[in-house]
Protein backbone atom coordinates (compact mmCIF):
# COMPACT_ATOMS: atom_id res chain seq x y z
CA UNK A 1 0.00 0.00 0.00
CA UNK A 2 0.92 3.65 -0.86
CA UNK A 3 1.29 5.73 1.49
CA UNK A 4 -1.08 9.08 1.31
CA UNK A 5 0.68 11.98 2.13
CA UNK A 6 -1.04 15.08 4.10
CA UNK A 7 -0.05 18.10 2.38
CA UNK A 8 -2.00 20.41 4.12
CA UNK A 9 0.63 20.58 7.19
CA UNK A 10 2.84 23.42 4.77
CA UNK A 11 -0.25 25.52 5.46
CA UNK A 12 0.92 25.32 9.37
CA UNK A 13 4.57 26.17 8.32
CA UNK A 14 3.59 28.93 6.02
CA UNK A 15 3.29 31.66 8.67
CA UNK A 16 6.71 31.36 9.31
CA UNK A 17 8.27 31.10 6.37
CA UNK A 18 6.46 34.59 5.50
CA UNK A 19 7.73 35.55 8.59
CA UNK A 20 11.37 34.72 7.99
CA UNK A 21 11.41 36.16 4.40
CA UNK A 22 10.27 39.48 5.25
CA UNK A 23 12.64 39.48 8.53
CA UNK A 24 15.88 37.83 6.85
CA UNK A 25 15.61 36.98 2.87
CA UNK A 26 14.27 40.08 1.61
CA UNK A 27 16.87 42.36 3.76
CA UNK A 28 19.60 40.35 2.98
CA UNK A 29 18.28 40.81 -1.23
CA UNK A 30 18.64 44.06 -0.76
CA UNK A 31 21.89 44.42 0.74
CA UNK A 32 22.70 42.31 -2.13
CA UNK A 33 21.20 44.59 -4.35
CA UNK A 34 23.23 47.55 -3.17
CA UNK A 35 26.74 45.76 -3.13
CA UNK A 36 26.54 45.53 -6.77
CA UNK A 37 24.94 49.02 -7.19
CA UNK A 38 25.90 52.61 -6.87
CA UNK A 39 23.16 55.18 -5.86
CA UNK A 40 22.50 58.84 -5.39
CA UNK A 41 18.97 58.52 -4.17
CA UNK A 42 15.46 58.72 -5.93
CA UNK A 43 15.53 55.37 -5.84
CA UNK A 44 18.19 55.07 -9.12
CA UNK A 45 20.51 52.53 -9.08
CA UNK A 46 23.94 52.01 -11.30
CA UNK A 47 26.05 49.15 -11.95
CA UNK A 48 29.38 48.95 -10.07
CA UNK A 49 29.73 45.15 -10.51
CA UNK A 50 32.42 43.66 -7.65
CA UNK A 51 33.74 47.10 -7.08
CA UNK A 52 32.54 47.97 -3.71
CA UNK A 53 34.00 44.13 -2.49
CA UNK A 54 37.45 45.18 -4.11
CA UNK A 55 37.37 48.50 -2.27
CA UNK A 56 36.89 46.57 0.81
CA UNK A 57 39.02 44.21 0.28
CA UNK A 58 41.83 46.28 -0.07
CA UNK A 59 40.48 49.11 2.48
CA UNK A 60 43.14 49.66 5.36
CA UNK A 61 40.02 51.35 7.48
CA UNK A 62 38.75 48.14 7.26
CA UNK A 63 41.34 46.23 7.96
CA UNK A 64 42.38 48.16 10.98
CA UNK A 65 38.44 47.46 11.98
CA UNK A 66 39.25 43.71 11.79
CA UNK A 67 42.29 43.40 13.59
CA UNK A 68 41.15 45.29 16.34
CA UNK A 69 37.99 42.51 16.19
CA UNK A 70 40.10 39.78 16.10
CA UNK A 71 41.90 40.84 19.24
CA UNK A 72 39.11 41.60 21.06
CA UNK A 73 37.69 38.39 20.10
CA UNK A 74 40.57 36.40 21.21
CA UNK A 75 41.22 38.26 24.47
CA UNK A 76 37.46 37.66 25.17
CA UNK A 77 38.17 33.89 24.24
CA UNK A 78 41.48 33.50 26.40
CA UNK A 79 39.69 34.81 29.27
CA UNK A 80 36.20 33.80 29.39
CA UNK A 81 36.86 30.22 28.69
CA UNK A 82 39.35 29.42 31.50
CA UNK A 83 37.22 31.82 34.23
CA UNK A 84 34.21 30.14 33.08
CA UNK A 85 35.37 26.67 33.77
CA UNK A 86 36.84 27.49 36.99
CA UNK A 87 33.84 29.52 38.08
CA UNK A 88 31.94 26.08 37.53
CA UNK A 89 34.09 23.77 39.00
CA UNK A 90 33.89 25.73 42.65
CA UNK A 91 29.69 25.99 42.29
CA UNK A 92 28.01 23.76 44.67
CA UNK A 93 26.58 20.87 42.63
CA UNK A 94 23.43 20.49 45.08
CA UNK A 95 21.51 22.34 47.69
CA UNK A 96 20.51 25.42 47.92
CA UNK A 97 23.72 26.90 47.13
CA UNK A 98 23.75 25.36 44.16
CA UNK A 99 20.17 26.52 42.85
CA UNK A 100 21.16 30.33 44.40
CA UNK A 101 24.72 30.61 42.42
CA UNK A 102 22.51 29.49 39.28
CA UNK A 103 20.51 32.24 39.58
CA UNK A 104 23.07 34.93 40.42
CA UNK A 105 25.11 33.71 37.29
CA UNK A 106 22.20 34.02 35.23
CA UNK A 107 21.22 38.09 36.31
CA UNK A 108 24.31 39.32 34.09
CA UNK A 109 23.13 37.34 31.03
CA UNK A 110 19.12 39.31 31.84
CA UNK A 111 20.37 42.60 31.48
CA UNK A 112 19.75 44.76 27.96
CA UNK A 113 23.20 45.00 25.97
CA UNK A 114 22.47 48.88 26.04
CA UNK A 115 21.60 48.94 29.57
CA UNK A 116 24.93 46.91 30.20
CA UNK A 117 26.85 49.37 28.16
CA UNK A 118 25.55 52.67 30.51
CA UNK A 119 26.32 51.21 33.46
CA UNK A 120 29.74 50.46 32.69
CA UNK A 121 30.27 54.11 31.40
CA UNK A 122 28.84 55.60 34.62
CA UNK A 123 30.54 53.27 36.83
CA UNK A 124 33.82 53.97 34.96
CA UNK A 125 33.69 57.76 35.09
CA UNK A 126 36.48 59.93 37.24
CA UNK A 127 33.66 62.25 38.58
CA UNK A 128 30.46 60.64 39.57
CA UNK A 129 31.38 56.46 38.90
CA UNK A 130 32.56 54.19 41.55
CA UNK A 131 35.23 52.70 39.34
CA UNK A 132 36.68 55.75 37.98
CA UNK A 133 36.52 57.30 41.77
CA UNK A 134 38.30 54.93 43.38
CA UNK A 135 41.27 54.36 40.83
CA UNK A 136 41.64 58.60 40.74
CA UNK A 137 41.64 57.36 44.75
CA UNK A 138 44.86 55.19 44.67
CA UNK A 139 46.28 57.32 42.25
CA UNK A 140 45.80 55.35 38.91
CA UNK A 141 44.99 57.67 36.55
CA UNK A 142 42.21 56.52 34.18
CA UNK A 143 40.25 57.54 32.14
CA UNK A 144 38.55 55.94 29.39
CA UNK A 145 37.58 58.93 27.40
CA UNK A 146 41.21 59.86 26.54
CA UNK A 147 43.38 56.80 26.93
CA UNK A 148 42.92 53.82 24.14
CA UNK A 149 44.53 51.13 26.53
CA UNK A 150 41.68 52.69 29.61
CA UNK A 151 38.80 52.06 27.21
CA UNK A 152 40.25 48.69 25.82
CA UNK A 153 40.37 47.53 29.78
CA UNK A 154 36.75 48.80 29.83
CA UNK A 155 35.54 47.11 27.12
CA UNK A 156 37.21 43.70 27.86
CA UNK A 157 35.85 43.79 31.42
CA UNK A 158 32.69 44.66 30.85
CA UNK A 159 32.21 41.92 28.49
CA UNK A 160 33.59 39.22 30.95
CA UNK A 161 31.69 40.81 33.72
CA UNK A 162 28.14 40.48 31.13
CA UNK A 163 29.24 37.16 29.39
CA UNK A 164 31.37 34.91 31.47
CA UNK A 165 27.87 33.46 33.73
CA UNK A 166 27.03 31.70 30.30
CA UNK A 167 30.27 29.75 30.21
CA UNK A 168 29.61 28.96 33.66
CA UNK A 169 26.20 27.31 33.18
CA UNK A 170 27.40 26.03 30.25
CA UNK A 171 30.31 24.17 31.86
CA UNK A 172 28.41 23.53 34.93
CA UNK A 173 25.44 21.54 33.00
CA UNK A 174 28.65 18.99 31.76
CA UNK A 175 29.73 18.93 35.06
CA UNK A 176 26.51 18.05 36.36
CA UNK A 177 26.17 15.50 33.36
CA UNK A 178 29.17 12.82 34.61
CA UNK A 179 28.02 9.78 36.38
CA UNK A 180 29.48 10.02 40.22
CA UNK A 181 30.86 5.98 39.41
CA UNK A 182 33.15 8.19 37.68
CA UNK A 183 34.21 10.08 40.53
CA UNK A 184 34.01 7.07 43.14
CA UNK A 185 36.76 5.40 40.65
CA UNK A 186 39.19 7.98 41.04
CA UNK A 187 39.07 8.32 44.40
CA UNK A 188 39.70 4.45 44.39
CA UNK A 189 42.71 5.24 42.41
CA UNK A 190 43.93 8.09 44.55
CA UNK A 191 43.50 10.33 41.32
CA UNK A 192 45.16 13.89 41.67
CA UNK A 193 42.89 16.90 41.24
CA UNK A 194 44.03 17.58 38.23
CA UNK A 195 43.67 14.23 37.03
CA UNK A 196 40.30 13.72 37.45
CA UNK A 197 39.78 17.50 35.77
CA UNK A 198 42.41 16.42 32.93
CA UNK A 199 40.26 12.72 31.91
CA UNK A 200 37.11 12.72 33.49
CA UNK A 201 35.47 16.27 33.44
CA UNK A 202 37.47 18.28 30.66
CA UNK A 203 36.27 14.90 27.99
CA UNK A 204 32.90 15.60 29.43
CA UNK A 205 32.79 19.20 28.77
CA UNK A 206 33.99 19.41 25.63
CA UNK A 207 30.81 19.54 23.50
CA UNK A 208 28.94 22.03 25.81
CA UNK A 209 32.57 24.09 25.51
CA UNK A 210 32.69 23.76 21.85
CA UNK A 211 28.85 25.70 22.17
CA UNK A 212 30.64 28.54 24.32
CA UNK A 213 33.67 29.34 22.20
CA UNK A 214 31.51 29.33 18.89
CA UNK A 215 28.68 31.15 21.34
CA UNK A 216 31.28 33.21 22.43
CA UNK A 217 32.90 34.01 19.23
CA UNK A 218 30.07 35.08 17.65
CA UNK A 219 28.69 37.10 20.12
CA UNK A 220 32.00 39.18 20.41
CA UNK A 221 32.94 39.22 16.67
CA UNK A 222 29.85 41.22 16.03
CA UNK A 223 29.10 43.19 19.56
CA UNK A 224 28.05 46.69 18.90
CA UNK A 225 25.82 48.42 21.53
CA UNK A 226 28.07 47.96 24.87
CA UNK A 227 31.32 48.78 23.42
CA UNK A 228 29.27 52.05 21.20
CA UNK A 229 27.38 53.28 24.70
CA UNK A 230 30.73 53.06 26.64
CA UNK A 231 33.25 54.46 23.94
CA UNK A 232 31.52 55.31 20.80
CA UNK A 233 34.61 53.82 18.72
CA UNK A 234 37.36 55.94 20.55
CA UNK A 235 39.39 57.32 21.57
CA UNK A 236 39.79 58.00 18.36
CA UNK A 237 39.91 54.50 16.80
CA UNK A 238 41.05 52.56 19.28
CA UNK A 239 37.44 50.91 19.30
CA UNK A 240 35.99 50.97 16.78
CA UNK A 241 35.22 47.54 15.67
CA UNK A 242 33.83 46.01 12.88
CA UNK A 243 30.44 46.69 13.42
CA UNK A 244 30.68 50.23 14.80
CA UNK A 245 32.68 51.14 11.62
CA UNK A 246 30.09 49.61 9.42
CA UNK A 247 27.29 51.39 10.90
CA UNK A 248 29.43 54.69 10.56
CA UNK A 249 30.14 53.58 6.91
CA UNK A 250 25.90 53.24 6.01
CA UNK A 251 24.65 55.56 8.23
CA UNK A 252 26.63 58.22 8.84
CA UNK A 253 28.47 58.75 5.82
CA UNK A 254 25.90 57.01 3.41
CA UNK A 255 28.03 55.06 1.62
CA UNK A 256 25.64 52.22 1.27
CA UNK A 257 27.50 50.57 -1.65
CA UNK A 258 30.68 50.00 0.06
CA UNK A 259 28.80 49.09 3.96
CA UNK A 260 26.45 46.99 1.77
CA UNK A 261 29.30 44.33 0.40
CA UNK A 262 31.26 45.20 3.69
CA UNK A 263 28.37 43.62 5.34
CA UNK A 264 27.82 40.78 3.36
CA UNK A 265 31.81 39.87 3.75
CA UNK A 266 31.48 40.60 7.64
CA UNK A 267 28.48 37.50 7.17
CA UNK A 268 30.33 34.98 5.52
CA UNK A 269 33.20 35.43 7.91
CA UNK A 270 30.75 34.10 10.51
CA UNK A 271 28.94 32.07 8.75
CA UNK A 272 32.52 29.91 7.70
CA UNK A 273 33.83 30.40 11.45
CA UNK A 274 30.74 28.56 12.73
CA UNK A 275 30.54 26.32 9.98
CA UNK A 276 33.85 24.87 11.22
CA UNK A 277 33.03 24.91 14.37
CA UNK A 278 29.87 22.81 13.64
CA UNK A 279 31.71 20.27 11.91
CA UNK A 280 34.01 20.11 14.78
CA UNK A 281 31.32 19.62 17.01
CA UNK A 282 29.83 16.94 14.56
CA UNK A 283 33.20 15.26 14.49
CA UNK A 284 33.65 14.49 17.89
CA UNK A 285 30.07 13.06 18.62
CA UNK A 286 30.75 10.84 16.03
CA UNK A 287 33.86 10.02 17.66
CA UNK A 288 31.68 9.69 20.89
CA UNK A 289 29.39 7.38 19.81
CA UNK A 290 32.25 5.12 18.31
Amino acid sequence: MEKTQNNRAWFLVLPVLVLVAFSAVIPLMTVVNYSVNDTFGNNEFFWAGLDWFDEAVHSDRIHGALLRQAMFSAIILAIEVPLGIFVALNMPKKGFWSSFCLVVMALPLLIPFNVVGTIWQIFGRGDIGLLGHTLAAIGIDYNYTSDPFDAWATVVVMDVWHWTSLVALLAYAGLQSIPQAYYQAARIDQASRWAVFRYIELPKMKGVLLIAVLLRFMDSFMIYTEPFVVTGGGPGNSTTFLSIDLVKMAVGQFDLGPAAAFSIMYFLVILLVSWVFYTVMTNLDRQEAK
